[in-house]
């Protein structure tokens, strides 16, 4: 199916998708996290079912998330090098490389990556596919400005200590890492997944040299539900 943009059918196709894949979805039950610890087979799942439909793609919205493209505008032209974690069809790598970064993008999904270079054949976004926890050795240290969009909400916790790690080791001296997720009080417990994070998660995201530099706890609207903004820079 052909991308025709989001339109009131795109969401009903999404809905009835969403529940088809929470349906097979491991970590929705009892013994997920030992069944598909990284939720690998899931992901890749997603993309498969979904036969060509944005819809069957769940954080696939063909547009940037409002929340970076807001955060750019307000920044300007970027220059250096970013990287775009968890990429999926590629709307927010390519507004980074709108905004003047040469940018990577990587997604753990295979055919996530080949969908984004079928979307945008002219990119000059480098899309690769990659994991996290096991990134190519020339990543290290390697970029101004670090992204994660949802990968994070989307990991159990028990992976999220060992991922903030992982997003720092990314960050050159000098350069940032922006976090975009789902918010969530401490005390509230949640059904996931997706987990919304907590303040004290993002919080915990100050490792390894970087130090939180603004958290924007931003209220839910009729658009979009409460989300953090954060940023952290590593001196």
């Amino acid at each position: 199916m052909g991308e025709a943009g989001v339109t009131e059918d795109f969401y009903a196709r999404r809905t009835a998708a969403r529940a088809r894949l929470d349906a097979i979805d491991p970590h929705r039950r009892p013994g997920g996290d030992k069944a598909d610890p990284q939720r690998k087979d899931w992901f890749e799942a997603v993309y498969r079912l979904a036969e060509g439909d944005p819809a069957g793609v769940p954080w696939a919205n063909l547009a940037p998330h409002p929340l970076l493209a807001a955060w750019l505008a307000a920044r300007g032209p970027l220059g250096g090098r970013a990287l775009d974690v968890g990429c999926g069809l590629g709307d927010n790598a390519e507004a980074l490389a709108a905004a003047g970064a040469s940018v990577c993008a990587f997604d753990l999904v295979a055919e996530a990556i080949l969908w984004a270079k079928r979307r945008f054949p002219e990119s000059p976004v480098d899309y690769r596919a990659a994991d996290l926890f096991a990134p190519p050795p020339e990543w290290r240290g390697a970029f101004d400005l670090v992204h994660e969009c949802y990968t994070l909400q989307a990991l159990p916790d028990a992976l999220l200590d060992a991922a903030a790690h992982a997003l720092a080791a990314l960050v050159a001296p000098g350069g940032r890492l922006l976090v975009i997720a789902r918010a969530r009080d401490d005390e509230q417990q949640v059904a996931g997944p997706p987990w919304p994070l907590t303040k004290s998660r993002i919080e915990a995201l100050a490792v390894d040299g970087l130090r939180l530099e603004a958290l924007e706890d931003i209220p839910a609207t009729d658009a979009m539900v409460r989300h953090w903004r954060a940023a952290f820079l590593r001196a």
